[in-house]
């Protein structure tokens, strides 16, 4: 998945929304790859958000603090919006 949205940013993507709302758990290797693919994204001038987080991801992403390093959004409409 990595490589994919790495490709997409190479590409000349420079806006990305991640929809994890159908994600029941994250581990530090997702969360890892979130951080990264973000830095690429930022490094290209780009920006991305997470939408959707909720129960186990959304404490998860609060105790290791993502939304410190990724904006997190309630749902797509709201982090879509934010991109406009």
């Amino acid at each position: 998945m990595e490589n994919a949205i790495r490709g997409l940013i190479d590409a000349g993507a420079r806006k990305l929304v991640i929809d994890v709302t159908h994600l029941n758990s994250i581990d530090s290797s997702g969360i890892g790859m979130l951080v990264s693919v973000n830095g690429h994204m930022m490094s290209n001038d780009g920006q991305m958000r997470i939408a959707g987080a909720h129960d186990t991801v959304s404490k998860v992403f609060a105790m290791v603090h993502v939304d410190k390093i990724i904006p997190l959004d309630a749902d797509l409409a709201a982090a879509t919006a934010s991109l406009s």
